[in-house]
C-alpha cells in the first residue's frame, strides 16, 4: 500500500478546507418568540422575560441592534443573481410622551451584524454624518420613521421609507393600510404603543419592493408603497438582517414580538393576538375589587364622599376653566407634554439660583433633572409680571411645541400653576453660541471654524424647515446669537420662538413695522461693507482662530451674510438658496453694496432673516 494518500483525495480534502466556514443554516424561519441564541443583540437591545425584543427603551441618544446571527445567501454565486426573499413582523413603537416619537425603527439587511460607528436620532443607529450615502454601505433598510428630518427630506414624522446607504429615502409614504375591498387608504400611527405587523416582500427578478401594514394577522392584497429598485449592487453574496432602532433628546421604546423570513417565497403572517399587550407607561392603579367584596357598607360611605369631593372640583374646575378659557382653548389640542408643577419644582431643587443658566426679560432659564427619568431639562420660568412673557408662553407653544427637527431646540412640555408658567426644553450642555464667542477675553470655549461653519449650516437648515419644511410658514422674528443654542456635540439648534408668526403657504407676508437693530450691529455691517468694498474682506475674521480657517469657506459665508443683510426684502436670497450656497451646490453671485442700513425690516416667507454679522 502506497504511503501517500492519491491526489485526488488530497484535493477533496483541501476542496473541504476552502469550503466557507460560516454558511446560512437556514433560509427561513419564524419567531413567535425570542431567545438569546435566536439573535445577535447590542446596544440598548435586549430580551425580554417573556421573550419580546426591545431595541430601545426611554432613554435619550440610544442605539438598539438585533440581528439574526447567520449570514444568508442573497445572491447565487455564479450568476450574480439577486434572490427574491420575504419578510413579516410584529412591532410596536411607545413613545414616552404622547404624540412626541423618537425616533423610529428599520427593517436591515446588512454585511455586517457591527454598525461601527453609527449614530442615534436621525441616523435609526445604520450609518453616521459621515458615512450616510456611501455606496460602500451596502445597505437596505425599511424604516419606520416617527420624527421628520427635514435635511432628509422627510415627508412627515409619521412614514414609512425605503433606504439603500442613505437616510433620504429613495421613496415614502405616509403610515397607513389598507382595507380589503376598500380602496381608501386607513390612517395609522406609528407610534401609537398598538402592535403593528409589517410585510416587505423582494422580487428579484422585477425588481419591486413592496411593503404592507396592518393592525390585524391577514396581510392586505394591496400594499402601502410599491417601488422598483435593483439591489444587486447593493447586496453582497451572504448579508446578515435583522433590526435597528435609535432614540434621540426624545425616546420611544421599540418592540418586536414576532419575526418570520423566507428565501423561496412568503413569509408566514403572525397572528397579532398571540403576542402580549406593549408595556405602556406606568399608571397608578387602584385596585378595589377585594375592597368591594369584603367592605361593601364602608366602600359605600367612600363613594359617596367622593361623589361630595368630585362635585366640588368640579365647581372649581369650572371657575378655572372659565377664568383660563383662552388659554384652554389651545391645551386640549396641545402636542407638548403637560408636567405636573411639582415634579419640576423638585427637578430644579425649588428654582435654586445655584441652577439659574439663563435670564431675560420675560423670565428665568433653570437646569433640572425630571425626578423619575433622571433626564437633564431646561425650565424656563415666566414671570408673573410679564404680560409679554405670557404672550410669548403662548407663542411658544403654538409654534415650537408642534415643530419637529433636528436644529430646533425641543419643547418638551409645559406647566401651569396658580398663574406661574413653565416651559420644558431639551438641556443644551454648551449653552448659547454668544457666550462662546461674544464673551471678551474670557469666552465659554473657542470654536474652530470648522464648528462655526456647522452651526451655520445647522441654523440656515433649521430656518428652511420653518420656512418652506412645515405645514405653515414661521417666521421667527429674532435671530441671533444668544438664541442658538449648543448641545454637547455642539451641534447648532435655534430657540426662543417666544416673538415668532405663523403664516399660510403661498401669502405674502406684508411687513407692518420694521425692527431697529442695535448701534453695535450696524455698525459692524457696516465695517463689513467696507472691508468688502477695499477688498480685505479677511480682516472681519476673529483673530482668536489664529489664521487657521478655509479662506474660501469663510469669503462665501461673509458675501452670503452681506445679501441677508440686505435692507430691500427683495435682493436677499430664501433660504433654499443659502443651503445651495453653503453646501457649494451653487456658486454666491456677486454682490452689490447696500443703499443704507439705517433699518432692518420684518422678513417675509421668500427671505432667510437679518444675519447680524458679528466677527466670524
Amino acid at each position: 500500500m502506497s504511503p501517500h494518500p492519491p491526489p485526488c483525495l488530497l484535493l477533496f480534502l483541501l476542496h473541504l478546507h476552502l469550503l466557507p466556514i460560516h454558511p446560512t443554516l437556514s433560509q427561513s424561519f419564524i419567531y413567535t418568540t425570542f431567545n438569546p441564541t435566536n439573535l445577535t443583540t447590542n446596544g440598548n437591545a435586549t430580551i425580554t422575560t417573556t421573550g419580546i425584543l426591545q431595541l430601545t427603551n426611554v432613554s435619550s441618544h440610544t442605539i438598539g441592534h438585533a440581528l439574526y446571527p447567520h449570514p444568508i445567501r442573497f445572491k447565487t454565486p455564479h450568476t450574480n443573481t439577486t434572490l427574491s426573499f420575504s419578510t413579516a413582523f410584529v412591532f410596536s413603537i411607545v413613545p414616552r410622551y404622547r404624540k412626541l416619537g423618537g425616533h423610529g425603527l428599520a427593517f436591515t439587511i446588512s454585511p455586517t451584524k457591527h454598525f461601527i460607528g453609527a449614530q442615534p436620532s436621525q441616523y435609526l443607529g445604520l450609518v453616521n454624518v459621515t458615512t450616510n450615502g456611501n455606496s460602500s454601505n451596502h445597505l437596505f433598510a425599511i424604516e419606520f420613521d416617527t420624527v421628520q428630518d427635514f435635511e432628509f427630506s422627510d415627508i412627515n414624522d409619521n412614514h414609512v421609507g425605503v433606504n439603500i446607504n442613505h437616510m433620504k429615502s429613495v421613496n415614502s409614504t405616509k403610515a397607513g393600510f389598507f382595507v380589503d375591498g376598500n380602496v381608501t387608504k386607513q390612517d395609522l400611527c406609528l407610534h401609537s404603543g398598538k402592535k403593528i405587523q409589517a410585510w416587505v416582500d423582494y422580487d428579484g427578478e422585477n425588481h419591486q419592493v413592496d411593503v404592507y401594514l396592518s393592525l390585524f394577522s391577514n396581510k392586505p392584497r394591496k400594499p402601502i408603497m410599491s417601488v422598483f429598485v435593483d439591489l444587486t449592487p447593493v447586496f453582497q453574496e451572504f448579508m446578515y438582517v435583522g433590526f435597528s432602532s435609535s432614540t434621540g433628546v426624545l425616546a420611544s421604546s421599540h418592540y418586536v414580538f414576532g419575526w418570520s423570513f423566507n428565501m423561496s417565497g412568503n413569509a408566514s403572517s403572525l397572528n397579532v393576538d398571540q403576542f402580549p399587550e406593549p408595556v405602556l407607561p406606568l399608571k397608578k392603579n387602584n385596585n378595589t375589587k377585594g375592597f368591594v367584596f369584603r367592605f361593601g357598607t364602608t366602600l359605600f360611605l367612600v363613594f359617596c364622599i367622593f361623589v361630595i369631593m368630585g362635585g366640588v372640583y368640579i365647581i372649581k374646575k369650572f371657575k378655572i376653566i372659565k377664568k383660563t378659557e383662552a388659554v384652554e382653548s389651545w391645551e386640549l389640542d396641545l402636542g407638548p407634554h403637560s408636567y405636573c408643577y411639582r415634579e419640576l419644582k423638585e427637578g430644579t431643587k425649588g428654582f435654586n439660583e445655584k441652577l439659574l443658566i439663563g435670564f431675560g426679560g420675560s423670565g428665568k432659564v433653570y437646569k433640572g433633572v425630571l425626578p423619575d427619568s433622571g433626564v437633564e431639562i431646561a425650565v424656563k420660568r415666566i414671570s408673573r409680571q410679564s404680560k409679554q412673557g405670557q404672550k410669548e408662553f403662548l407663542s411658544e407653544v403654538s409654534t415650537i411645541g408642534r415643530l419637529r427637527h433636528r436644529n430646533l431646540v425641543q419643547l418638551l412640555g409645559w406647566s401651569r400653576n396658580k398663574g406661574e408658567l413653565l416651559l420644558v426644553y431639551e438641556f443644551m450642555a454648551n449653552g448659547s453660541l454668544d457666550k462662546c464667542i461674544y464673551s471678551g477675553n474670557k469666552p465659554k470655549m473657542i470654536l474652530s471654524w470648522d464648528q462655526r461653519f456647522k452651526v451655520i449650516k445647522d441654523v440656515a437648515n433649521g430656518l428652511l424647515y420653518l420656512h418652506e419644511g412645515w405645514e405653515q410658514t414661521v417666521v421667527h422674528r429674532d435671530i441671533k446669537a444668544g438664541n442658538v443654542l449648543l448641545d454637547s456635540d455642539l451641534n447648532g439648534k435655534l430657540g426662543d420662538f417666544g416673538l415668532a408668526k405663523l403664516y399660510e403657504h403661498g401669502s405674502n407676508p406684508v411687513t407692518t413695522k420694521v425692527l431697529k437693530a442695535s448701534p453695535e450691529e450696524l455698525i459692524l455691517v457696516d465695517w463689513v461693507w467696507d472691508k468688502w468694498r477695499e477688498g480685505c474682506l479677511l480682516d472681519v475674521v476673529d483673530s482668536r482662530l489664529k489664521g487657521e480657517f478655509n479662506e474660501g469657506e469663510v469669503t462665501m459665508v461673509l458675501k452670503v451674510g452681506l445679501m441677508c443683510s440686505n435692507d430691500e426684502p427683495s435682493s436677499r436670497p430664501s433660504m433654499r438658496q443659502v443651503i445651495r450656497y453653503l453646501e457649494r451646490e451653487a456658486p454666491v453671485p456677486e454682490i452689490v453694496g447696500p443703499s443704507c442700513y439705517g433699518v432692518v425690516m420684518e422678513i417675509d416667507q421668500h427671505a432667510p432673516a437679518l444675519v447680524k454679522l458679528k466677527s466670524l
